[in-house]
């Protein structure tokens, strides 16, 4: 890369896609009996764009598709450790190890080398050979590695939450949509037998009428170096700049980057994106609202760290909002972390890491009849939760949805619609005040300071249109 500022020229996007053609031709044409017993022309290939924390589980289940082959990961970090946990050694030098290593287990020679690793991902989108790409980046670069690479011909896979902010969200689903490009949200309980049944049963009159539904997230699992925070030096092999992108010019300091990042505002929203993007999203699907939202939202008890740290997003997630109907949503932080509980004048109904629950119980044994409400499937042939990770079933879902044209379980629109919830709350908890909010418009009524908070201007060069 010329210039880690600069757009690339047209003429820099010919250069690039030349000679990564051409270092690719040979990992290419590989015999299918090298990798599966699927033809090389009916694989996907697949390039990971982020080799983070969330990698280490996207990654496995992209390698678990027969008919994937992973020819690329790209990173601005070589390798380092101090990702989620200390002793997590990550990047796209051991992204690209463990795909080789992977892959040459299946090799009749035991040695495989097909992987190529980049440090920008518009050579990766320079690629002829590359049909898809999974965006694990920090959320600031969502909206424009996605755009580019939906411009690119690429179809995505983009981890939750979608956007950053809602005018990138609406940006994405524009691009995907006129380059006529398949998107997968990350959210990948969509794909849980459990957690359909349990938005089945809702949807279904099971609990009578729908009154309330409480949305949990996590407490926060990282330390703010606080007031008085230094910077810290750049380590050697980790492109700082591009990491930042579009992000404000910021000093480096270890936590503001890899898996902490999600507690600064300029990259991330806190766990009211991180986990909300999962708990909303079940949210959004019980109450069959994929392609709208609340009305009305208010902050009901947040609190926010003291100004000066590093981090500064919700020490304590505490929103309320209202659907037309009257349905009351509350998303607050609690224990477990993760869950989604609709609560009916019947009863009600909780899905989260302990399955599905019920008052009555007899609620969450009963079945769903052939001529009621089914919800859509990630794998058919996925009657029941195999583990508590559902990502190979969403990865799976999305390749299915590659090669038939048919939108995926969570399409672009509807991860929008989720992310959007996420960040209204996280308005609503920073003003302190009630917003009413037009869900087809997407604009907050009569309140034009809540209005300019819906996006976040991108530092030059880089930029949406």
């Amino acid at each position: 890369m010329n210039d880690h500022q600069g757009l690339p020229s047209r003429r820099d996007f010919v250069k690039r896609a030349a000679v990564a053609g051409a270092a690719a031709c040979a990992p290419c044409i590989v015999p299918s009996a090298v990798l599966s017993a699927t033809a090389p022309s009916k694989r996907i290939n697949v390039a990971v764009i982020g080799n983070g924390n969330q990698s280490t589980l996207d990654i496995p289940g992209f390698l678990a598709q027969d008919d994937v082959r992973v020819v690329a990961v790209c990173d601005v970090n070589r390798a380092s450790y101090g990702y989620k946990t200390p002793d997590q050694f990550l990047g796209r030098k051991p992204a690209q190890e463990k795909v080789d290593a992977f892959y040459a287990k299946q090799a009749v020679s035991g040695r495989y080398q097909g992987c190529s690793a980049y440090g920008d991902f518009r050579e990766v989108l320079a690629r002829a050979d590359v049909d898809a790409v999974a965006v694990i980046v920090p959320d600031h670069w969502h909206a424009l590695i996605t755009v580019m690479a939906a411009r690119a011909g690429k179809d995505i896979y983009c981890e939750k939450p979608l956007s950053l902010t809602i005018r990138q969200g609406q940006a994405m689903v524009k691009a995907v949509r006129a380059q006529g490009r398949i998107l997968q949200t990350g959210s990948h309980y969509r794909s849980s037998p459990a957690n359909r049944f349990a938005c089945e049963l809702v949807r279904n009159g099971r609990i009578g009428q729908l009154k309330r539904v409480r949305a949990m997230v996590a407490e926060n699992n990282a330390v703010d170096p606080g007031p008085g925070w230094q910077p810290m030096p750049v380590p050697d092999g980790f492109d700082y700049e591009m990491w930042l992108g579009p992000a404000p010019k910021a000093p480096y300091h270890k936590d503001r980057c890899f898996y902490r990042f999600r507690f600064n505002l300029d990259y991330s929203g806190g766990q009211t994106t991180n986990f909300g993007a999962h708990s909303l999203d079940i949210a959004q699907w019980g109450l069959g609202t994929d392609h709208s939202g609340p009305i009305e939202f208010e902050d009901a008890g947040s609190e926010w760290p003291p100004q000066g740290g590093l981090f500064n997003t919700a020490l304590k997630v505490s929103f309320r909002a209202r659907y037309a109907n009257g349905v009351e949503l509350l998303c607050e932080t609690g224990k477990p972390g993760f869950g989604t509980r609709f609560e009916g004048t019947e009863g009600w109904i909780e899905y989260g890491y302990g399955g599905v629950k019920s008052s009555p119980a007899a609620i969450a044994a009963s079945t769903i009849a052939p001529n009621e409400i089914h919800l859509p499937v990630s794998r058919a042939d996925r009657k029941a939760e195999a583990s508590r990770n559902f990502i190979p079933d969403h990865v799976r879902n999305f390749i299915d949805s590659v090669k038939s044209r048919r939108d995926p379980i969570e399409p672009v629109e509807v991860g929008h619609r989720t992310s959007s919830i996420c960040h209204l709350g996280n308005v609503a908890m920073l003003l302190k005040r009630k917003l009413q909010w037009d869900p087809v418009k997407e604009e907050i009524v009569g309140d034009d300071e809540a209005n300019r908070m819906l996006d976040r201007p991108m530092r030059a060069p880089w930029r949406l249109a």
